[in-house]
């Protein structure tokens, strides 16, 4: 039914948009926003606002007792809503013209391989696909589809699974250890990664079988030298819907263009994107640090400039790169570690915790115990094997510009590639109840 209400409302409002100009064609548009932004906040927000508007009147001394509504977060909903203001957008911009056949815009909407994570994609892409239905089996098209899956289905099973069994257990309890907290942040990071990117990676590939092809999500995000670059591989579709649909509109769409704008619809652009997430202050948080990681990227550019060329650093090209990737994930970690965590509260302890004792973090003799609390686990072995063996793999990707780096090499070579990682799935793969984390928002 909330499908139902968002997919007929836009689809009216896009034609009653397209019929008119002016301030009318701005009603409708806005009216469409209320419409989906409305679902969004009342699943999604209602509650988190409500307590916090009860704890601020209680902070001035007025009664108010917040209504809780029990309330069940529908699947992929903010996924939904994005994709959905994508083309209303898109219409309202006359960029795009409304779709006649209201299936063929529902099946846009709710596109079963995207649906519930997407990769969000916009209409220029997904519905011209969706008119021409493929009529003819493809088998080079269906084996690439099932590859793909398959390599999610690796990243997804084998390593982010098999993470959250060593790291849910020690986020319930946490450690006071700095060196495993460490840990623990690294592992959260590759967990995070490979789930969200394993499912993209099944949802493209299943599309595939199906003779459609969907926008790609991530592109090797830990190989980002800078923080913008970072946003450029970390989960890309909706990175360019923010900057597409809110920052260039705040940014350049009314009054004097200035540095101090770009600068405040930076941080509200990524405050934003933090709470898309989850109506939670640590994703709020999460959000604004990356949002300061850019503001400070962008005024400090110079001065970076000056120490590299000053330090000698401009003689050694791939020390500078590594210390530029190193620096990129270290902080990118921390703001996971603030996205992991219940609480603020948490957040700043695991932090205080690993800061604090950062002389004695990473030296041998204080991470022989941390390891050796894993001993007997070789799944922990497994896992960081698969890490290196998933980069490694990444990295060639990247290299020939393509996913397929086997295309070019004998029959039994590819299917050899292809029973190694279906047997990695058997053998060393988590098969429990372990829902996507972006299942949740």
């Amino acid at each position: 039914m909330i499908l139902f209400f968002v997919i007929t409302t836009d689809y009216f409002l896009a034609f009653l948009m397209h019929k008119h100009t002016g301030k009318k064609r701005a009603l409708f548009l806005l009216l469409s926003i209320l419409a989906n932004l409305g679902v969004l906040f009342f699943f999604k927000y209602f509650n988190f606002f409500n307590e916090n508007i009860a704890g601020l009147l209680s902070a001035l001394h007025f009664n108010y007792a917040p209504s809780v509504l029990n309330i069940i977060l529908p699947l992929g909903l903010s996924f939904h809503v994005f994709q959905s203001l994508s083309y209303i957008i898109e219409v309202y911009k006359g960029k795009y013209a409304p779709e006649k056949n209201y299936l063929r815009y529902a099946l846009y909407v709710m596109f079963f391989p995207q649906l519930v994570a997407g990769p969000i994609e916009r209409p220029a892409h997904l519905l011209p696909q969706l008119a021409t239905t493929p009529t003819t089996f493809n088998p080079v098209q269906a084996r690439k589809g099932l590859e793909r899956m398959l390599w999610g289905f690796f990243k997804k099973i084998v390593i982010a699974d098999q993470l959250a069994q060593i790291i849910n257990p020690l986020y319930a309890n946490l450690p006071t250890d700095s060196s495993l907290l460490i840990i623990l942040a690294v592992m959260f990071t590759y967990q995070l990664y490979c789930d969200f990117s394993g499912y993209s990676d099944i949802a493209i590939g299943s599309a595939m079988l199906l003779g459609y092809d969907l926008t790609e999500n991530f592109n090797r995000p830990f190989a980002a030298r800078t923080f913008a670059d970072f946003w450029r591989r970390w989960h890309i579709s909706l990175s360019n819907w923010l900057r597409d649909y809110l920052y260039y509109p705040l940014a350049l769409g009314w009054g004097r263009v200035s540095r101090i704008k770009l600068y405040a619809s930076l941080i509200v652009t990524f405050t934003l994107i933090g709470l898309w997430h989850g109506a939670n202050w640590t994703f709020v948080v999460f959000g604004a640090m990356h949002g300061l990681y850019l503001l400070i990227e962008s005024m400090t550019e110079r001065l970076r400039k000056w120490v590299v060329a000053t330090s000698g650093l401009t003689r050694f090209p791939y020390t500078h790169r590594a210390l530029q990737t190193i620096i990129v994930f270290v902080f990118v970690t921390i703001s996971f570690v603030v996205f992991r965590s219940e609480t603020i509260h948490q957040a700043l302890w695991i932090l205080r915790q690993i800061v604090s004792n950062a002389d004695i973090s990473f030296t041998l003799n204080g991470m022989i115990p941390v390891l050796a609390q894993f001993s007997g686990k070789i799944v922990l072995i497994f896992i960081a094997f698969s890490i290196i063996f998933m980069e490694t793999i990444q990295y060639y990707q990247a290299k020939k510009n393509t996913f397929y780096i086997f295309d070019d090499f004998s029959r039994w070579i590819r299917y050899g590639w292809y029973y190694s990682l279906t047997f990695a799935i058997i053998i060393f793969g988590y098969f429990g109840a372990q829902s996507f984390i972006y299942f949740q928002f």
